[in-house]
């Protein structure tokens, strides 16, 4: 007998890894969503005896559909398998209803000991048919979402524990840009604001570029609130957590990404590009550094505040064949 299951996430990587994930014991009758109004949908229109859903995605994302599940009275055992792994994130998720929690990548072990909890396993073994499912097809992009989307996550979690926060996580956006359409998304970043902008360089087996970190004036005011700065130090100490905040985005997100392309990667110091200025002085500061790069953006907000942290990687030319040789595992079957 097949054992029904739906996997939700907005990843066709990660819908293939998680479907790829499952031991063949389980004979799993799978179903795939994109989001959670088309998981909603699903779970209404058919029977799962398990769920796999991710956090960050489009249209709804995974805590708003936990909470509509919740409400609707949907009887279903849900796991949680995100690249969102920050304390408060597990809380929330364990608090509307999930049953449990996977961090991205999927790992093997790791599943088979949630299934041990959540599946009935018959102990004798049984005649299988295999049910075939037809699985998504890779583009090159979908990769680099999804190495993206992990990294961002251990940025996230590095930020909000060192602050005690709750980070909200959006989707990530991987462009291949010419340097005139990467200034045209600086400016799209920074809106009308002035910011306060560093710079680090990074580089591992050949593969190099620069990450760019911005706040907005009044995300500054807001995080030297949240870090109850004294009055008579705040210049001091407004230099010393744009450092601070840095190190660690730029630091985890380059641990999350190395760990998938087994690269260990080295980074400079943090530049200081300069503090309350426009976003065209920053666009002045990168200028010459590259004539087409490939850009890993996501802006970060944390909770109950109006802190926004624009984080952007840009990835010199030459090194996207080299980064494309690391991550070409992903594209082929296990």
């Amino acid at each position: 007998m097949s054992y029904p299951v739906l996997i939700c996430d907005d990843s066709a990587l990660a819908r293939k890894q998680m479907a790829r994930s499952l031991p063949a014991s389980l004979n799993a009758d799978i179903t795939f969503a994109v989001h959670g109004l088309d998981a909603l949908e699903q779970l209404e229109a058919n029977t799962f005896k398990l769920m796999f859903l991710d956090l960050t995605m489009p249209e709804l994302d995974g805590f708003g559909t936990l909470e509509e599940i919740g409400k609707r009275g949907i009887d279903i055992p849900v796991v949680v398998v995100s690249g969102d792994i920050q304390p408060k994130a597990k809380e929330r998720v364990m608090a509307l209803g999930a049953r449990a929690f996977i961090q991205k990548p999927i790992n093997k072990d790791a599943l088979k000991a949630v299934l041990r909890e959540l599946v009935e396993v018959v102990s004798q073994p049984q005649i299988i048919t295999p049910v075939s499912v037809e699985l998504p097809v890779l583009k090159r992009r979908d990769i680099y979402m999804e190495v993206a989307n992990v990294s961002i996550g251990r940025a996230a979690d590095a930020l909000a524990r060192h602050f005690d926060v709750f980070v909200h996580l959006p989707l990530p956006n991987v462009n291949i840009f010419e340097v005139s359409e990467l200034h045209m998304a600086l400016r799209d970043l920074a809106e009308n604001d002035q910011v306060s902008g560093v710079c680090q360089g990074f580089s591992g087996e050949g593969i190099a570029g620069e990450a760019l970190v911005l706040l907005s004036d009044s995300s500054v005011t807001d995080l030297k609130k949240l870090m109850k700065v004294p009055a008579d130090s705040e210049e001091l100490e407004e230099l010393e957590l744009l450092m601070d905040v840095s190190n660690i985005l730029v630091g985890s997100f380059l641990n999350g990404l190395g760990e998938q392309s087994e690269v260990r990667f080295f980074q400079s110091s943090p530049v200081l590009l300069g503090q309350h200025i426009s976003i065209d002085s920053v666009i002045n500061s990168t200028s010459g550094s590259f004539t087409k790069t490939m850009t890993f953006e996501v802006s970060y907000n944390i909770d109950g505040t109006s802190i926004r942290c624009d984080l952007l990687f840009m990835f010199v030319d030459e090194s996207l064949p080299l980064l494309d040789n690391k991550l070409s595992y992903l594209m082929e079957d296990f």
